[in-house]
């Protein structure tokens, strides 16, 4: 189950889905927590994909990572003259996101002298540029993320009460990894193929050691952490099953490396997933209405080059879908049928499902 590059299967997972479905149609502000690492800005993209607003912006701002004497100035804009050095007018990121939706990632840091026109933003949709006095409207939707707890910033005073109010009208918590720990083998078996596809490798096997490993390890830097470890295992791999030597380097913080027996292993038997990965790609071939190409095409989606996408939907005999899904109808009839899609994709899509039909032919 996958919307965008979200991938998993476990409860929590699920349940974290049904939240994106929810909130997605709607424009109320949501805000999102969560350790490090657990993919509060994938999430926040999947919101923003799958509401009205895809079609315009989604623009990301990191709190933390911009000096508060300039992050007014990137929100909001400036007018020429308004500080030294502001040569010509410059669009914030409220007004790059008009019509969109704005990020605003590691809110928890934003300064408190701040946060009252952060909140005026909000509540009366306008603003004016630094150093300028003409008041400008906006339509942008708020996503707020944070590793913090707000709570507790309200209650020391270093967060106020009414921004974190209007920003938590639609709050989602997003599981650290060691507590959805059925979902590792499909993250594991998706940055497999992610990185195996951008070093021109064929991996199709995770050793049963290494699996072991990476499904007991306490994952304090989360998915970024999972996807850190397997680009470097890949790196390592030199034939088609992964290196054995991923896992060995790993430290938790000042905790001694995690001990991976060295002795080569089997290969697990990766039925599970293989069977995995296939119905990963069936459902965001259906989700992209069996288009592979293109910037929203399946291969996009998946982060796969298009032609590994097809190679790999041949290796895991995916043609009895395709011939399911086609119905017996020609591409460009099965494009208009299936999706609507605008006509200078059609061409693409045609192709693609020219070279679907060649597979399942």
């Amino acid at each position: 189950m996958a919307i965008l590059n979200v991938i998993g299967s476990s409860t929590k997972f699920r349940a974290l889905l049904d939240s994106v479905a929810m909130v997605a149609p709607v424009d109320s502000a949501v805000l999102i927590q969560g350790e490090t690492g657990t993919g509060k800005e994938v999430i926040a993209r999947a919101i923003h994909e799958a509401s009205p607003r895809r079609k315009n912006r989604l623009v990301a701002l990191n709190c933390a990572a911009i000096p508060s004497t300039l992050l007014e100035s990137e929100l909001f804009g400036y007018e020429k003259g308004a500080f030294t050095g502001a040569v010509t007018q410059t669009v914030g990121r409220f007004q790059a996101a008009d019509g969109g939706t704005l990020l605003l990632d590691e809110i928890g840091d934003l300064p408190l002298e701040l946060q009252p026109k952060l909140l005026r933003v909000l509540q009366e949709k306008q603003f004016e540029r630094l150093g300028g006095g003409h008041t400008l409207q906006v339509d942008v939707r708020v996503i707020a993320a944070t590793n913090q707890d707000l709570g507790q910033l309200v209650r020391e005073r270093k967060f106020r009460a009414d921004l974190y109010y209007r920003l938590n009208v639609f709050p989602m918590i997003l599981p650290p990894l060691r507590d959805r720990r059925e979902d590792i083998p499909l993250l594991a078996e998706h940055f497999v193929q992610k990185f195996a596809s951008q070093q021109g490798k064929v991996i199709d096997a995770i050793p049963e050691e290494v699996m072991e490993a990476l499904e007991h390890h306490d994952w304090p830097g989360n998915i970024r952490e999972l996807q850190n470890v397997i680009e470097r295992g890949v790196i390592m791999t030199t034939g088609p099953v992964l290196s054995p030597r991923t896992t060995e380097h790993w430290t938790r913080g000042d905790a001694a490396p995690l001990r991976v027996p060295r002795a080569a292993a089997e290969p697990v038997d990766i039925k599970t997933l293989a069977d995995a990965d296939r119905a990963h790609i069936i459902a965001t071939l259906r989700e992209t209405k069996w288009v592979i190409g293109g910037p929203h095409g399946a291969a996009a989606q998946l982060e796969l080059p298009r032609t590994t996408l097809i190679a790999k939907m041949q290796r895991l005999g995916i043609s009895d879908e395709i011939s399911r899904s086609r119905s017996g109808q020609s591409p460009r009839r099965f494009v208009r049928v299936m999706g609507g899609l605008p006509s200078r994709l059609q061409d693409e899509a045609a192709a693609d499902l020219r070279v679907m039909a060649a597979i399942a032919g």
